[in-house]
């Protein structure tokens, strides 16, 4: 069977960005494998990295990154996912970024997470032999997204088809709705009730960053329902809900080509 490799920055990107694909490739007898960038413990956190878990209604003893690999497990279950990777770099604010606008600012100079991260990618599409890698666009510019990006172009896309896929929630707020690259192309997914349904219980096994993101399960749902409904209209789906997506030219014409998906070009 064929395999798809879901790249995440954080533990929850891709289930709320594009998890009812994930759901839709299972169904169609994929293999999908989740690995997540930026996993990694620190003990003993201070500053912002601190409140980074304070301001979600934790307490100071709870080891954070440890709770969100349990939600993490919990949604690679929801979803059907093989096998659930976890690459243990630690977040932008153990990496020196000190305020929430540090987060989405261009990369400090001494962030040189760049290289390990892509040689990490290397072993694991050596090991896994993916058909398909989705990564993060980066919309939004969350640092962890831009130096996780850089690794996939840098690391995997000279090889292996990368599809770029919408960050959520940024791409809910996103103005720019241009492709990557002018050698790029917008392809998307209809989504069917059932995975997108999916989709849903994955977003709601991430407790801790709901009331942060979304506001709470309820608005999560609905958000990430509503926004299906916009990325459907914005392609030529006859109006179904849909993921879209960005990919290299030769990667759309193989995704559109292969009998084992339902990506289609979009306008």
């Amino acid at each position: 069977m064929p395999t798809a490799l879901f790249v995440s920055p954080h533990l929850d990107d891709v289930a709320f960005s594009c998890g009812a694909t994930v759901s839709w490739l299972v169904s169609q007898g994929w293999r999908c494998v989740l690995a997540t960038a930026f996993t990694r413990s620190v003990h003993h956190p201070t500053g912002f990295a601190l409140a980074c878990q304070t301001d979600k209604g934790l307490p100071l003893d709870v080891d954070y990154m440890a709770l969100r690999r349990q939600e993490d497990a919990a949604c690679g279950q929801t979803l059907g996912i093989e096998a659930v990777r976890w690459l243990d770099f630690a977040e932008a604010p153990h990496r020196g970024y000190d305020s929430a606008a540090q987060l989405f600012e261009p990369p400090h100079m001494g962030d040189t997470v760049v290289e390990p991260l892509g040689q990490a990618l290397r072993a694991l599409c050596s090991e896994l032999q993916p058909a398909m890698v989705f990564a993060p666009l980066a919309l939004g510019a969350h640092v962890d997204h831009v130096q996780l990006h850089r690794a996939v172009r840098l690391a995997v896309a000279a090889q292996t088809p990368v599809v770029w896929y919408r960050d959520m929630p940024y791409a809910m707020r996103a103005e720019d709705d241009s492709s990557c690259d002018a050698g790029s192309a917008n392809v998307a997914v209809a989504l069917e009730d059932r995975h997108l349904q999916v989709k849903l219980d994955a977003g709601a096994c991430y407790g801790s960053q709901l009331g942060f993101q979304f506001g709470g399960v309820q608005s999560m749902c609905a958000a990430l329902t509503s926004f299906a409904h916009a990325e459907g209209r914005k392609t030529r789906l006859a109006g179904r809900p849909a993921e879209r997506f960005v990919a290299a030219a030769a990667a759309a014409r193989w995704l559109v080509g292969s009998p084992r998906t339902a990506l289609l070009i979009g306008r």
